[in-house]
């Protein structure tokens, strides 16, 4: 689950990026808290300038509560939304050679933010590779810009 305003105002394609994201993660991902049995539901919201990570368990219970810095990631999200707002460009224009470019480099940030995600939730969290991509999609998605 999301939370944050900015999620209402969602251009198509980052409203496109957060599904898809959403069910890649409820279809497969692996998630696990050390010493701690799952399946988890994560509430994922930026509060205070942090990103949030409310685990709890299929009940609705709290399980624990994890707080980042958003400032690792900053420069990420970032260079994230300038390649969304490149892309819509690219595909007004119909350049299909730089959609494909900008694709590739929309990967290779996620590539980034994922290591990222991974390191920063070390000892808090295990997450495979892919569901940290996911992740970093969201964190994207949720700091999106009004």
């Amino acid at each position: 689950m999301l939370a944050g305003e900015a999620l209402s105002r969602l251009s198509p394609l980052l409203e496109a990026d957060r599904a898809q994201a959403v069910r890649d993660l409820e279809a497969d991902s692996q998630f696990s808290l050390p010493g701690r049995c799952g399946p988890f539901i994560l509430h994922l919201s930026i509060q205070e300038g942090r990103l949030v990570f409310d685990v709890r368990g299929e009940d609705d219970t709290p399980i624990a509560v994890h707080m980042l810095a958003l400032g690792p990631f900053r420069g990420l999200i970032k260079d994230y939304h300038l390649l969304v707002e490149s892309y819509h460009l690219a595909v007004a224009e119909g350049r299909e050679a730089r959609i494909q470019a900008i694709d590739m480099g929309r990967r290779g940030l996620h590539n980034e933010g994922a290591s990222l995600m991974q390191a920063r939730l070390a000892g808090k969290a295990e997450i495979d590779f892919e569901t940290a991509r996911r992740l970093f999609t969201l964190i994207c998605v949720l700091h999106q810009r009004g």
